[in-house]
């Protein structure tokens, strides 16, 4: 991993390996003077997204698809590159652009400290990791979703992926990229397994309402958990970082967290990256706060940021800021959080 470098904001001048160098703005300018701060944002984007064939924004005349908060058109490439002309050649209930691989148990899942297969030893997680995602982040942990898309390959059939389900396979994991964009193909595999796995999701929560109530219901008859990633609370920053804004995330996440009230286990599990320099304290207890409001019993992960696709200058998260972060989570009243990724940490700020 290479050591952090100064990246400079173009509207007020600071120069720190906490500012992007990719984005070119600092937190304080994104938040104080987001509308001088938005031609540059969307201009990183659309470059981004140039650099892997992909639109940037949506092109959301004549929606042809209704999966997320895009309502992406028929007339070009839709925004997680899954559809062109209105015809999706992946993503269907037949046939996913996905790979797969086991991970034995317990895995470094997220939700891991508050997952019934924590001490299932010597048995397997099915994880499968779909192409497409309906944000753009620039600090994505997982971009080389981007490489299968780019070769539409390989594309397997909800059959192929239940021989992948031996005795030892005791849950399954959606994941990407997102499950969003190819959530056909996810919840026809889902229904086929039910009674046979748990049922656990890795997602951004920008679905449609009722496809997230179809998710959550095949993760509570399962024994699973629905794992949501906030990336942030405050829209400007939200926006900055991953080209869309987080209303439908946020909506989404309420209900969920209204109706895993209703359960005796944890069925809804949150996380944050701590990206330096943007996902400060500050936004971390307000993500808290929103989600204490609602059911403070809900897990909540904090995790460490390695530097990643279009944030290659800053560091890893400081100990200091996960630790502030941690406090401020249980000042506000969560009462199950923790640190992930806790071998990134550094003392780099």
């Amino acid at each position: 991993m290479e050591e952090p470098y100064e990246g400079c904001c173009e509207l007020c001048g600071e120069r720190s390996f906490l500012v992007a160098d990719v984005l070119g703005l600092c937190r304080r300018c994104i938040i104080e003077r987001f509308s001088e701060a938005l031609p540059r944002i969307e201009k990183v984007h659309a470059k981004v997204r140039r650099s892997f064939g992909l639109p940037y924004p949506a092109e959301s005349e004549s929606p042809a698809c209704r999966l997320c908060m895009h309502n992406c058109g028929g007339g070009g490439v839709s925004f997680c590159g899954l559809l062109e002309g209105g015809e999706r050649f992946a993503g269907t209930a037949r046939k996913g652009l996905l790979e797969w691989y086991y991970d034995d148990l317990p895995t470094n899942c997220v939700a891991t400290p508050f997952c019934p297969e924590q001490k299932h030893f010597g048995y397997q997680n099915l994880a499968v990791f779909y192409a497409g995602c309906s944000f753009n982040c620039l600090f994505c942990q997982n971009w080389h979703f981007h490489e299968l898309l780019s070769r539409r390959e390989p594309l397997v059939s909800v059959e192929e992926l239940l021989q992948a389900v031996h005795p030892r396979v005791s849950c399954v994991c959606f994941f990407g990229g997102d499950p969003g964009p190819q959530i056909a193909h996810a919840l026809a595999f889902a229904r086929k397994v039910r009674g046979r796995l748990r049922i656990c999701w890795e997602t951004n929560g920008a679905m449609d309402f009722r496809i997230l109530q179809e998710m959550y219901k095949l993760s509570c008859e399962s024994g699973g958990i629905l794992k949501v990633d906030i990336k942030a609370f405050d829209e400007r920053i939200h926006f900055a970082l991953t080209g869309v804004a987080n209303r439908r995330t946020l909506e989404n996440f309420l209900w969920l967290a209204t109706e895993s009230k209703k359960h005796n286990r944890y069925t809804v599990v949150a996380s944050t990256l701590l990206v330096p320099g943007y996902i400060t304290e500050d936004e971390v207890e307000k993500i808290a706060s929103f989600i204490a409001q609602v059911n403070p019993d809900i897990p909540y992960v904090l995790l460490g940021f390695a530097p990643n696709f279009f944030f290659h200058n800053l560091p890893t998260t400081s100990v200091n800021h996960a630790q502030e972060a941690l406090q401020r989570c249980k000042k506000v009243g969560l009462k199950n959080v923790s640190v992930g990724n806790t071998f990134l940490l550094s003392h780099w700020y």
